[in-house]
């Protein structure tokens, strides 16, 4: 998946407050949520057993997580460049991520100090809001 955050990011260009991130969207599919799971080692039924997430009360199996984490962390170094490093990730769920939802992430810079932007991070699906949180991230330095 390419995303349009990817395309759009301007190494060059320092962020500002304010500056809106492009949305990427990421269809949550089955492999997903299962894949997410087990690379991060969490094998709670909810997450690849559909009748025993049902039998808990959920209509299908859901996003972990880490899962939602690490799609976090993408989103923000897919616009700030593969330089850039994650220096804080601190997010919320709320709605789940079930197969056959859509997620789209969205950023906004809220801070710049130096070489540092805080990003604020809201993921939606259909039911509301999956993910909030904030991501402090260090910028590469101009010319690495």
């Amino acid at each position: 998946m390419t995303t349009d955050a990817a395309r759009d990011a301007d190494p060059a260009a320092a962020p500002r407050p304010g500056q809106e991130l492009a949305p990427l969207t990421l269809p949550v599919t089955r492999t997903l949520i299962v894949s997410g799971a087990l690379a991060s080692r969490d094998y709670q039924d909810v997450h690849h057993d559909a009748e025993a997430a049902r039998e808990k009360g959920s209509p299908d199996i859901f996003m972990n997580i880490l899962t939602t984490n690490g799609l976090v962390g993408r989103y923000v170094t897919d616009h700030f460049g593969p330089r850039s490093v994650l220096r804080k990730v601190a997010i919320r769920l709320g709605a789940p991520n079930h197969p056959g939802d859509t997620m789209v992430l969205r950023g906004t810079v809220t801070a710049v100090d130096g070489a540092t932007a805080q990003v604020r991070i809201v993921g939606t699906n259909r039911l509301g809001n999956h993910v909030t949180g904030t991501v402090t991230v260090e910028l590469p330095a101009a010319g690495r």
